[in-house]
């Protein structure tokens, strides 16, 4: 980055009212701030030079003291069944992932929030690299005006990008602070005017925190579940020694009332012999049964280095019809990206590990007293 750059405004990762604060400043009028929002978000320039129906002095004020500056592409990746992958650079030494999944009736980016994350989910691939830093609003939200830009965006054209995901690396919750100003601009009418309902945030189980979104923005929710009981759960998402799995409900639930929700998405990855058995099945059902709930079944995929294996279809079939049997909705996710190691847990990424002790080992013991 040049110095002239480290000095300008990133507009990408402004929400309306900073923006109307930051033209306004410039000696322009508030209504400019939603022209530009148009041009980023609607129309996905960046070059202001471009924007014509602003002003010639005030695009020229922009070139001297603002850009829209997205993350750098390092490298891109091609699944066989059309799922992209991106290495994107977060500074000389450190590099994270975004995810294009398409479909017939939609098209997923998956985003990123954090350069690793600590939270030390054992069947993660992005846990296990450790977390160096937060992502930036501008950092977040160039994400998806990036991905726009790679997948060939058009103005009028029909959208490729229809739902955001924050399941790329990272726990969103633990960038609160950035991540929410990004939901913010990916809802808004003047930014990417995305559905609710298509913007989606899934957490390992940050308790007070998921109490604050609801508080915040309405978005979607999935919650990395994995486990019915307390004893699996700790072992494989040590986030839930500090919030067991009864206050991780009781948190879901209150969102849900909260936002008028429809239903929680709870993720449950399939491992082979320690979690996908029918009388896990059972407990599951006996705590979501007549909730707002739906389960997702993500059959593992594998890393290297990990002790895990992934289930036997027929055994993850037999523990959806189990539940369905119960009363609990649950689909099965289908695997997507794997050949370039996209799919759901592989994203690794480039991570110095910054952390002096993550939640697997001393810090969760300390969580837990």
């Amino acid at each position: 980055m040049t110095e002239a750059a480290a000095v300008r405004t990133n507009l990408l990762g402004l929400e309306k009212p900073e923006l109307e604060a930051f033209v306004t400043a410039l000696g322009n009028k508030p209504f400019r701030a939603r022209q530009l929002m148009s041009w980023l978000y609607k129309r996905c320039e960046g070059d202001f030079a471009a924007m014509t129906d602003l002003a010639l002095d005030f695009r020229t004020q922009l070139s001297d003291v603002a850009d829209v500056r997205t993350p750098e592409i390092i490298s891109r990746y091609n699944s066989a069944d059309g799922t992209c992958k991106w290495l994107l650079r977060a500074d000389s030494t450190q590099a994270f992932e975004m995810v294009f999944i398409p479909e017939i009736d939609r098209g997923t980016l998956c985003i990123s929030s954090q350069v690793g994350c600590a939270l030390d989910c054992s069947f993660c691939s992005t846990a296990q690299q450790g977390f160096n830093r937060n992502l930036t609003t501008a950092e977040i939200v160039g994400q998806v005006w990036l991905a726009n830009r790679e997948l060939g965006f058009e103005p009028r054209g029909e959208r490729r990008i229809t739902n955001v995901v924050f399941m790329g690396m990272g726990e969103p919750l633990a960038n609160f602070r950035n991540v929410v100003p990004a939901i913010r601009i990916l809802l808004d009418d003047l930014g990417f005017d995305i559905s609710r309902r298509r913007v989606t945030l899934s957490t390992s189980g940050l308790v007070p925190l998921m109490y604050r979104l609801a508080e915040e923005v309405n978005c979607a929710l999935a919650v990395s579940l994995h486990a019915p009981d307390d004893a699996l759960r700790n072992v494989l998402v040590p986030i839930n020694r500090k919030h067991p799995i009864a206050e991780l409900l009781e948190a879901c639930w209150h969102y849900i009332d909260e936002k008028n929700g429809r239903s929680v998405t709870f993720e449950y990855v399939m491992l082979d012999g320690v979690n996908d058995q029918l009388e896990h099945a059972r407990s599951l059902a006996r705590l979501l049964k007549g909730k707002p709930a739906k389960l997702n079944l993500i059959p593992f995929n594998p890393f290297p280095g990990t002790d895990y294996c992934r289930s036997p279809m027929p055994v993850i079939s037999r523990f959806r019809d189990e539940l369905i049997q119960r009363g609990v909705l649950a689909t099965i996710r289908r695997t997507r990206g794997d050949d370039i190691n996209a799919a759901c847990g592989q994203l690794a990424g480039r991570v110095n590990d910054r952390t002096r002790v993550r939640l697997g080992n001393k810090l969760s013991g300390a969580l837990a007293s």
